[in-house]
C-alpha cells in the first residue's frame, strides 16, 4: 500500500516557512549561514524540500538524516534496553561542542512511527540520558542568548501520529496544512500578519504591571510568580505553528494545584490523567493515571519539579481545533476554551526583558529562572479564568473563555 504523500506544492510552502520566516526570529536566513537540519527517514519529502529551501536562499546545509526507529527496528527501545550505565552518560562532547560552534540555524522535523517505543523502559534510564546531553542544550542555549543562533521545531505527520488522534492520515495532514497557513498561497505573509495582530496582544500583556498570576477554574487553584524583568514572549518562529503567549516565571512562587486533560506523549509512552500540587515552588506532590511512574521519575530528575514556563493560547488566533496527539500542536490548540499549558524544568531566557548575553548562571539563579535537563510541556483545555494581580495590589482578569482580556 503506497502511503499518503503531501502534494509538491505544500511540501515547497511549509519549507519555504520554516527557512526563509520560521529561523533568524522571523527574517530567515542569510547567505552564508550555516543550518543544522535533522529529520528521520518519515519526512523524507519534506527533507528534500528543505535542503532546496535552504541552498536557494545561500545557506549550508549540515544533514543529519536518520532511521526511523519502531515497528520492525526499534533502534531506541533497542538502546535503552541493551546500554550500560556507562553508555548511558556518553557524551560526546568534542562533536557536540563542535556541532555548536559551526551552526547558526537548527530545523527538527517530528515524523514519530510508533509513540508507544518506549513502554516499559524503565524510566530512571531515560533520564538518564537526557541528563547527559544536557552540556549540548546549555551550549546551545548560551548562544541564543547572545544572538547568535535560533532554531525551529515542525511536524511531519505519519500514520502512527493519525491513528493515535484518531484520524486518516490525509484528513491528520489537512490539519497540519491548515494549521501552518500552508493552504494560504503566501504562507510567509499570512504567517507575518497573523504575528503583528498577536504582537498587539503581546505589547498590552507586557504593559501591565503584573506581580503574580492566579489560574481558577474546575481542574485548577494555581499561583504563578512572575519575578522581576519578565517579559510575555511569542511569534518568534521557533515552532510552527505558534500561537501562544508564554512566559518563563519565577518558579519559587508557585503553590497550589493543577489538572491536566490533554494526554502528554513523553519518552516514547503515553501518560495521562496529569495532576500536580506546588509548595513553595516544588512539586510535592504529583499523580497520573497512566505511567504514573514515568511522571514521578521525570520529576525527581534535578530541578524538573519546578516551573520553566507559563503559557496561555487565545483562541481566535490558533487555527488548531483538534487533537493532534504531538506537543508542538496540542500546546496550541484553540477550541471553545483555548489552552492553558505549563512546561516543568528549563526556563526560557528570551523571556528576560534586557540582554540574556550578559547574565551569569549565578544571575538567572537569582532571578529564579529554573535550569534543568528536562522541559515537558503538559496542557489543558478545560475553562480557566486566569487573573493577575498588580504590584499595587489591584486586579485584572486578562484570560477568560479561551481569549485574552485585555
Amino acid at each position: 500500500m503506497k502511503l499518503y504523500t503531501p502534494p509538491k506544492k505544500i511540501l515547497e510552502r511549509y519549507a519555504d516557512v520554516l527557512v526563509n520566516f520560521a529561523l533568524g526570529g522571523g527574517k530567515g536566513i542569510k547567505k552564508g549561514e550555516v543550518v543544522h537540519l535533522i529529520a528521520y527517514e518519515a519526512a523524507k519529502p519534506l527533507y528534500r524540500e528543505l535542503k532546496i529551501a535552504i541552498l536557494k536562499a545561500g545557506g549550508h546545509v549540515i544533514g543529519d538524516y536518520r532511521p526511523d526507529s519502531g515497528d520492525r527496528f526499534p533502534f531506541d527501545r533497542d538502546f535503552f534496553e541493551h546500554a550500560k550505565p556507562h553508555q548511558l552518560a556518553f557524551f560526546p562532547r568534542q562533536y557536540a561542542k563542535g556541532m555548536v560552534n559551526q551552526v547558526d540555524h537548527s530545523i527538527f522535523i517530528l515524523s514519530e512511527i510508533d509513540k508507544h517505543e518506549l513502554e516499559g523502559i524503565p524510566p530512571a534510564k531515560i533520564m538518564q540520558r537526557g541528563l547527559a546531553w544536557k552540556p549540548y542544550m546549555d551550549w546551545r542555549r548560551d548562544k541564543e542568548d547572545q544572538g547568535k543562533y535560533t532554531w525551529t521545531l515542525a511536524l511531519y505527520g505519519t500514520e502512527a501520529e493519525a491513528k493515535e488522534a484518531r484520524m486518516s492520515l490525509p484528513a491528520y495532514w489537512q490539519q497540519i496544512i491548515k494549521a501552518c497557513l500552508l493552504d494560504k498561497k503566501d504562507p510567509i505573509a499570512a504567517w507575518k500578519k497573523l504575528y503583528r495582530e498577536l504582537e498587539k496582544t503581546r505589547a498590552k500583556l507586557n504593559a501591565l504591571p503584573i506581580e503574580k498570576l492566579h489560574i481558577v477554574g474546575p481542574d485548577a487553584d494555581l499561583w504563578i510568580h512572575l519575578g522581576k524583568k519578565r517579559a510575555w514572549m511569542g511569534g518568534s518562529g521557533r515552532n510552527i505553528p505558534s500561537f501562544e503567549l508564554f512566559t518563563s516565571p519565577d518558579w519559587r512562587g508557585t503553590e497550589g494545584w493543577i489538572r491536566f486533560n490533554q494526554p502528554l506523549y513523553r519518552y516514547g509512552v503515553l501518560i495521562e490523567g496529569v495532576q500536580l500540587w506546588f509548595k513553595n515552588g516544588h512539586v510535592i506532590k504529583a499523580a497520573a493515571k497512566k505511567n504514573e511512574k514515568v511522571l514521578k521519575e521525570m520529576i525527581a530528575t534535578k530541578n524538573a519539579d519546578r516551573v520553566g514556563e507559563y503559557s496561555l493560547t487565545d483562541r481566535r488566533f490558533s487555527r488548531i481545533t483538534k487533537f493532534m496527539a504531538e506537543t508542538l500542536f496540542d500546546e496550541n490548540i484553540g477550541g471553545p476554551n483555548g489552552n492553558t499549558h505549563l512546561a516543568l524544568g528549563n526556563s526560557y531566557h528570551d523571556c528576560f526583558i534586557d540582554d540574556p548575553g550578559e547574565l551569569s548562571p549565578e544571575d538567572w539563579q537569582e532571578l529564579g529562572y529554573n535550569e534543568s535537563s528536562v522541559h515537558t510541556d503538559i496542557i489543558s483545555t478545560a475553562p480557566r479564568t486566569v487573573t493577575a494581580v498588580m504590584r499595587d495590589g489591584k486586579t485584572k482578569i486578562i484570560y477568560k473563555n479561551g481569549q485574552f482580556k485585555l
